[in-house]
């Protein structure tokens, strides 16, 4: 049985109250490092929060995408990453100097800030604590411990060329026919040895842990790299500058290059595409008064 790339599997345990998600990514993470030059420690880093950003991206009914964001004023400024609720995700970093040191010194007096967001873009739900853990996998835990009040467990993983993770969440409001079920299954889980998690099938690996249990396992749902940014975005942001400040900028600099954080993508305005820009906006706006 090969180990399934780029894949989110789901699984519940039929006597208990307690779903689970094993989340394996091999290109789409190799598609998020490729683009920038991350030190190594920031690229563990990266990889748990991403392979943490699907798991809890698939315990939600989205329709549109979930935002993890660390926020840092020491050598780590920021570290973010978003998964659509069809697990499309992307990922970026930002920061300074040499990295070395403990999560609290890497990150300073940080923030953790999760955000749901709507399709057209707009938040529909943010959550931001201060940092609480020596961990990603602690971050996460005790924010959904202590803010969502769903007893949560994560197990993580990062190599060079892939990232893996697996999921425990006790399910609110329903009664529990085996009280132990929740220690017992974490107890398990925390024999799993980061080997086994980044090279098992999610087959084998629930059979190593839980062959004593009654789990049912769903089929796998793809995970894929994919960017948003594309150059209406881009055009729709410099039109909120305003004609008079691109103008300003195209004369001191002929061109308006923009970089897209997540992939790397370069966008070029010259002067002729500035107009067209707002040439469009005003016959949008005109169009608008119309009766």
């Amino acid at each position: 049985m090969k180990l399934q790339s780029d894949t989110l599997h789901r699984f519940l345990f039929e006597h208990a109250p307690i779903r689970g998600e094993r989340v394996h990514l091999d290109a789409s993470w190799c598609s998020v490092m490729e683009r920038h030059d991350y030190p190594p420690l920031l690229r563990q880093l990266m990889g748990e929060l991403t392979a943490a950003a699907v798991l809890l991206a698939a315990t939600l009914k989205l329709d549109g995408s979930l935002v993890l964001q660390i926020q840092g004023n020491a050598a780590i400024k920021l570290l973010v990453v978003e998964c659509s609720g069809d697990l499309k995700l992307r990922a970026t970093a930002k920061w300074e100097g040499e990295l070395q040191g403990s999560l609290s010194e890497l990150f300073g007096d940080g923030r953790f800030i999760i955000t749901l967001v709507q399709q057209n873009g707009k938040p529909a739900y943010q959550g931001i604590v201060e940092l609480a853990g020596d961990s990603i996998s602690e971050i996460l835990q005790n924010y959904m411990s202590r803010s969502e009040q769903l007893e949560t467990r994560l197990w993580l993983a990062v190599d060079e060329h892939s990232a893996s993770g697996m999921l425990l969440q006790k399910l609110p409001d329903q009664a529990e026919g085996d009280s132990d079920a929740w220690s017992r299954f974490t107890q398990l889980a925390d024999t799993l040895h980061e080997e086994e998690l980044m090279q098992l099938p999610a087959e084998t690996l629930l059979h190593r842990l839980f062959h004593e249990e009654d789990v049912r396992l769903f089929e796998a749902q793809p995970v894929f790299f994919h960017c948003s940014c594309t150059r209406d975005n881009v055009g729709q942001m410099l039109r909120m500058f305003g004609l008079e400040e691109v103008e300003s900028i195209l004369t001191e600099r002929q061109t308006i290059e923009v970089y897209c954080e997540f992939c790397n993508h370069r966008y070029e305005f010259d002067k002729v595409d500035a107009a067209q820009l707002f040439s469009a906006t005003a016959q949008l706006k005109s169009s608008k008064t119309q009766h």
